[in-house]
């Protein structure tokens, strides 16, 4: 399987508690976050495609579902 290709950043904003537990977590399964949001943002993807994703799969030819899609910001 090839690698993925990981030049891409993804800026986001969090309460600096949750952050703070959220990098003790991960240090405690000897993982960085960005291991842990990495793998998070597979899952999320891999569970709304309803199959596996695999890096070469062009975005821009993936049929993405819309039901069951969120409303509303994230929490």
């Amino acid at each position: 399987m090839p690698i993925e290709n990981r030049t891409a950043r993804l800026t986001i904003l969090i309460d600096p508690r949750k952050k703070a537990v959220f990098e003790r977590l991960c240090a405690g399964e000897d993982a960085t976050s960005s291991q842990v949001v990495r793998r998070l943002i597979r899952e999320y993807i891999e569970r709304r495609l309803g199959r596996p994703w695999h890096p070469e799969d062009d975005p821009a030819e993936l049929s993405i579902p819309t039901s069951g899609r969120p409303h509303g910001r994230a929490r």
